[in-house]
């Protein structure tokens, strides 16, 4: 009873998340020591400068949002047996397309919001699509193709930048989304007369809804999560897609049709990258895409974040929730200790490598109870054995008599 309750409880994704993120936080703790920073009072002022006060909760969810957005694209795809390494590129191209329909856009706000954010999610839908095609068609490997459309979104970005009817002059981005786009809650009525005295008179909202750009996209966030945990657990569709993903052979002997199968995976995946980055470009200022020198690691992010949830829909919501939390608690651990940023870079890294170490601890456990029901068993045959040896010199001995 006692093995299989070890082996449950190490077997269990959530245990070892917890594991990874405590060795992660121990790892960082020694190397501000070794920086000569005190660990104690670093880790306490990263946390208050995540959950200290009411605007650092918000700013934390803010944060978070894209990033929980492109993780769930990446743990789709890791469902269905795919590896979406492009969820960067994806992205930067929702990013970008988002920005091109939304400083265009002059409509009711209904309308506009829904046009932006599918627009949004349709062409990284596409870009998405695109790998999906390759790997079924003529088996390129999405990791390869992705990784190389990853690079051409980023240059994409930068072209439509220096366009001169998207190009804002005097800055090196461009022009914002109209604010008919915008999904922030209450954007027009936080700035009148009425709903500044509303809020003063009201701290908590003051700090959550008056100083920042608190927006619905957490809220679809969530709901997202809720739908792709049904969508692959409880419709035919995702058996189809999850059965592709286990075993390819075994999917198109049962009459699945593979190509498409990963073709709609992909596409998926991509849309829920592109709906991230719709709600980034009309839920955050400055509304707009700028060149970029390098990539902003959103998409990257989402693939920690789809490691560190073991690819569970609803985890990506917490993991998501920690990965804001760090980088936005990173910078108050800078202003405040003086702790260079990189520390948090570390942090990250050093908890998804844990998570990755964390798949080899049910095996151990797994030699351990092994380990302990071979002793168990070698001494069960001694004790027989011996018992065997006793009756059997009894009966030598009543024999000789």
């Amino acid at each position: 009873m006692k093995t299989s309750l070890r082996r449950k409880f190490f077997g269990n994704p959530f245990v070892l998340t917890i594991i990874a993120i405590v060795l992660g936080f121990v790892v960082a703790s020694l190397i501000l020591l070794l920086a000569g920073f005190p660990p104690k009072e670093s880790i306490e002022t990263l946390v208050q400068s995540m959950i200290g006060r009411p605007k650092d909760i918000a700013s934390v969810v803010i944060r978070s949002t894209p990033i929980i957005f492109t993780g769930l694209g990446v743990a789709f795809a890791i469902k269905t047996g795919l590896f979406n390494i492009g969820a960067e590129g994806q992205y930067v191209m929702g990013c970008v397309v988002a920005t091109m329909v939304g400083s265009m856009l002059d409509f009711p706000k209904p309308v506009a919001v829904l046009m932006v954010l599918v627009s949004a999610m349709l062409v990284s839908a596409l870009y998405a699509g695109f790998v999906g095609f390759l790997k079924a068609r003529l088996g390129i490997h999405e990791v390869i193709t992705s990784i190389m459309l990853n690079w051409i979104a980023l240059y994409f970005s930068n072209w439509i930048c220096g366009l001169d009817f998207f190009h804002k002059p005097g800055t090196i981005g461009m022009y914002p989304v109209n604010d008919c786009t915008y999904t922030m809650i209450l954007p027009a009525w936080k700035k009148t007369e009425a709903g500044q005295a509303f809020l003063a008179s009201h701290p908590l909202l003051q700090e959550t809804l008056g100083r920042t750009d608190l927006n619905i996209g957490f809220i679809v966030a969530v709901i997202a999560a809720l739908v792709i945990n049904y969508l692959l657990n409880s419709t035919r569709k995702g058996f189809e897609l999850r059965a592709v993903g286990q075993n390819i052979h075994a999917a198109r002997f049962a009459g699945i049709n593979v190509n498409r199968s990963i073709v709609h995976a992909m596409m998926i995946s991509g849309a829920l990258c592109g709906l991230g980055a719709g709600f980034y470009v009309t839920g955050q200022s400055p509304h707009t895409v700028s060149t970029l020198s390098a990539f902003e690691n959103v998409g990257f992010n989402g693939l920690s974040v789809a490691f560190i949830a073991f690819s569970s829909p609803i985890g990506c919501i917490f993991a998501g929730l920690l990965f804001g939390g760090l980088l936005y608690g990173g910078a108050g651990l800078q202003s405040k200790v003086g702790a260079p940023t990189e520390i948090i870079n570390i942090v990250i890294g050093v908890i998804v490598f844990f998570c990755a170490l964390s798949y080899l601890i049910p095996r151990f456990v797994d030699r351990l109870d092994a380990a302990r029901e071979n002793r168990r068993k070698l001494k069960r045959d001694a004790k027989a054995a011996a018992k065997a040896a006793k009756e059997a010199a009894k009966a030598a001995k009543k024999g000789g008599h």
